[in-house]
């Protein structure tokens, strides 16, 4: 098999996780020059910043494209059931030569639903929502990552793929998490450098709510970290000119960015926060392109700014209730 990937991925958040870099280095055979093969796997790696504004009964977030090759696909968003939504990064696309098109994870998950009360969770396995859209992308990378062969350089703590799970689940309310995969390898001996690649079962880290009496604030996740960006409470504490000039240019985002100071961003109006972001995320996206988007107690996910990439239909599934929710939507007028 012949694996081209050659990257560099770091992750950062704002609160919970350590700060790692994953480094993959992934060459060609050295024994001899590597053809196309029908069994070739690509994998393509998004990389970006999200930015989380918990407002009023209403989680609103955006994601600025920071591209890690010419081949970088965006941070795409996928829907995973009625209550949550899914932001990837890492190798969230892979192409196999044999394959016209490619295999994108936000598209080729089906729709996910919680297990029963009385199937066995592992210890380390996340509420039964959430452990049900863990190992709906889990099975979905098994076979792909089995296929890497060839000895990459990963630290046992650097995920391979991530997800920035965002939800808004009636039974608990506003929720942020972090769904980390990685991967292991064992070598089988033999003339030539052969390993074995397994994928883990995915470990959960809820960055908002925080605990009690502490701020409600901006949540972030950044990849990669190097250079990591001054985060955007960062930005509004030291006075940042282009910050300020968006603070100022409004009554009502002044009165955001004060609420925001006071830890109090679940008090903020949900259509000044959307405003707010989303002249925020010009500004610091510059020329990059950015998505933002919400999602509500009342009415669940509804896009902002839609992707600029076309959004496709996905393969019709016959038991989809009409209802059943969906990313191709038109932004809403109001």
């Amino acid at each position: 098999m012949c694996l081209h990937w050659e990257y560099a991925i770091a992750v950062t958040c704002t609160r919970c996780i350590p700060i790692g870099a994953l480094l993959l280095a992934l060459s060609s055979w050295a024994a001899a020059p590597c053809r196309a093969q029908e069994d070739e796997i690509v994998a393509n790696l998004a990389g970006g910043r999200v930015i989380i504004l918990p407002a009023r009964d209403t989680l609103i977030f955006g994601a600025i494209d920071q591209p890690l090759e010419a081949k970088s696909v965006p941070p795409r968003v996928a829907a995973l059931g009625p209550e949550h939504i899914g932001i990837l990064f890492g190798a969230s696309e892979w192409q196999i030569t044999a394959q016209p098109r490619p295999l994108r994870l936000d598209r080729d998950v089906p729709e996910t639903r919680p297990p029963g009360k009385n199937v066995y969770r592992p210890p380390d396995s996340g509420e039964p929502d959430l452990e049900a859209i863990g190992v709906a992308f889990l099975e979905k990378l098994r076979p792909l990552v089995s296929s890497l062969h060839h000895k990459f350089d990963l630290k046992p703590e650097d995920p391979i793929f991530q997800i920035v799970l965002i939800g808004y689940p009636r039974s608990y309310g506003p929720e942020v998490w972090l769904v980390e995969y990685r991967a292991e390898q064992e070598s089988v001996g033999g003339a030539t450098e052969y390993w074995q690649t397994h994928i883990q079962r995915p470990r959960f880290t809820q960055l908002y709510p925080p605990e009690k009496h502490e701020a409600k604030t901006v949540v972030e996740v950044n990849f990669p970290a190097d250079p990591q960006p001054v985060p955007l409470m960062g930005l509004i504490q030291s006075g940042d000119p282009r910050i300020a000039q968006v603070r100022n240019a409004d009554p009502k985002f002044a009165k955001v960015v004060e609420l925001l100071e006071r830890g109090q961003a679940n008090k903020v109006n949900p259509d000044d926060a959307a405003d707010f972001l989303r002249a925020v995320l010009t500004v610091l996206a510059g020329k990059s392109p950015f998505i933002e988007g919400k999602m509500e107690e009342s009415r669940g996910f509804q896009w902002i700014v839609q992707p600029q990439e076309p959004v496709e239909k996905a393969k019709q599934d016959q038991d989809r209730p009409p209802d059943a929710p969906t990313l191709v939507r038109k932004p809403n007028p109001n």
